[in-house]
């Protein structure tokens, strides 16, 4: 399980010596034994949308799949919609939230730890703890389609236990197991929160080091992080406006970009806008990151060059595009992989772009480029909201390679930059060693200037303390999207 390791009992639960007054579950025996079971006179059936939930989940823990790609494909293949594709996409992304907090719970009621259950015995367990305590569905149907649900995988022999281990879940609610599973909250705070609201300990602890002197919101940036995020689209400069955006969809406008609309849920592929290049589905922080790369004051005049050097998968490169359009510019936009490469065409189709195929340590382009934007490949820890099954796939190892990386792009990107050009270094993840830590070493090494980034994207505040700005869901509504500006000095030789 992805929790830290304080407090841990052997098997993976969490345990604190103030609390050992409160009752615990009998524990629940492996044994596999168990009946059919049957709801009246009939045997329970599985819905279309739990099914279909559970393959997902089965796709996103046994074959490392991503539930934003494998989730629609089979709602379409299984011309599912209306209210069965909502309830599938709750149960999908809402399991794999609460992933963490599911298996301290199931290790709390079990003999045999999670590491040790058949992997589709887990993701139904997961599946069934979610509805018992984030769903309103009953206990009986819960249990019910779980248990039925492990004669539709092959595991018939599993029914008796996952009956018994869930009716031992039903018998508390989420805070009543929080309580049980969590470190001691007065002893252990970052630990606590991390349990209640389902991430792994190392990344509270991260979002506790950027928020800084305003560590006290961890609960609230935790809890934002831990829900179901609105759907951001962006109209297309010279396309369409937000205004008519929101008309068309049904949407309402963005609180920060002019470009932004929001919708509280559907699939944005349906719509004939997003269809027709006219909109596309963006993050509103990535948007206003955008924007600023074609915005910053540059020292000089602009001549039109820019660059977008992490291009892939395109949604800052088109709006960069669209931007550079209405002012006469062109913009450069560097992708090292094929697939992401072609990703990255297909979004700025019949936009003054150029994609080029490269790495952008050492992408083969003549410098004196006025604007570049270095969308720095990174943990990705500010969009786990969207991505729920990367919070518990990710490792603090991780950041060692991404920031030699990050460094290296950033240097590149001096290079290939006019004097008095700017440049917008940006990540989707707050983790200091990936944004701050990155930004004060270029500015030591390279001397450039460093611009204050919050009057590019009013009327956002509450950005930070820094020149750069780091943006929260709990705050903003967006992704926790961090972007500083450097301008390069002109008396560079």
């Amino acid at each position: 399980m992805a929790q830290g390791n304080s407090g841990r009992n052997p098997r993976g639960g969490f345990r604190s010596s103030s609390r050992s007054h409160q009752s615990r579950p009998a524990k629940t025996g492996g044994g596999n034994g168990g009946r059919q079971r049957k709801q009246g006179n009939h045997t329970v059936s599985v819905d279309p949308a739990r099914q279909v939930a559970l393959e997902v989940l089965t796709q996103v823990s046994q074959r490392g799949a991503y539930a934003n790609l494998v989730l629609p494909q089979l709602l379409r293949k299984r011309k599912i919609s209306g209210r069965d594709a909502a309830f599938a996409t709750e149960l999908t992304y809402g399991t794999l939230r609460a992933q963490g907090l599911a298996d301290a719970i199931l290790n709390e009621v079990s003999d045999r730890p999670v590491d040790r259950m058949d992997p589709a015995v887990l993701d139904i367990l997961r599946l069934g703890v979610y509805q018992l305590l984030r769903t309103r569905v009953g206990v009986h149907a819960a249990v019910d389609t779980s248990v039925a649900s492990c004669r539709t995988v092959g595991q018939g022999s599993a029914t008796g236990f996952v009956n018994a281990i869930l009716r031992k879940v039903s018998h508390r609610d989420e805070q009543q197991w929080v309580d049980i599973v969590a470190p001691d909250r007065t002893v252990d705070p970052v630990g606590y929160v991390a349990t209640k609201f389902c991430h792994p300990r190392w990344i509270a602890e991260a979002f506790a080091q950027a928020l800084g002197a305003q560590a006290g919101e961890l609960a609230d940036a935790l809890a934002a992080d831990d829900a179901r995020p609105k759907v951001h689209l962006a109209a297309r400069p010279g396309e369409i406006s937000a205004e008519e955006l929101a008309l068309i969809t049904g949407g309402q406008e963005g609180s920060y970009s002019p470009y932004a609309v929001y919708l509280d849920s559907g699939d944005p592929g349906d719509l004939d806008v997003v269809r027709q290049h006219m909109a596309a589905v963006q993050d509103e922080g990535s948007q206003l990151i955008a924007r600023a790369t074609c915005t910053a004051a540059t020292e000089g005049a602009d001549n039109g060059r820019w660059l977008d050097l992490c291009a892939g998968p395109g949604g800052k490169a088109a709006m960069m595009g669209a931007l550079a359009g209405i002012d006469g510019a062109h913009v450069d936009a560097v992708e090292v992989s094929d697939t992401r490469a072609e990703l990255v065409r297909n979004a700025t189709s019949g936009l003054p772009v150029t994609v080029h195929i490269g790495d952008g340590r050492d992408p083969g382009l003549d410098g004196g480029y006025d604007r570049v934007l270095v969308d720095a490949p990174c943990s990705g820890l500010g969009a786990l909201r969207r991505r729920p099954e990367a919070r518990w796939r990710k490792q603090p190892s991780d950041l060692v390679g991404l920031t030699t990386l990050q460094s290296e792009l950033l240097a590149s990107a001096v290079q290939l930059t006019r004097p008095g050009g700017v440049i917008v270094y940006s990540t989707c993840s707050p983790h200091l060693r990936e944004t701050r830590a990155i930004v004060d070493k270029a500015v030591r090494s390279f001397g450039l200037v460093e611009l204050a980034a919050e009057e590019l994207v009013a009327p956002m505040s509450d950005t930070g303390t820094e020149q750069s700005v780091q943006m929260w869901p709990h705050r903003h509504g967006t992704d926790a999207m961090f972007f500083a500006v450097l301008r390069v000095p002109t008396d560079r030789a």
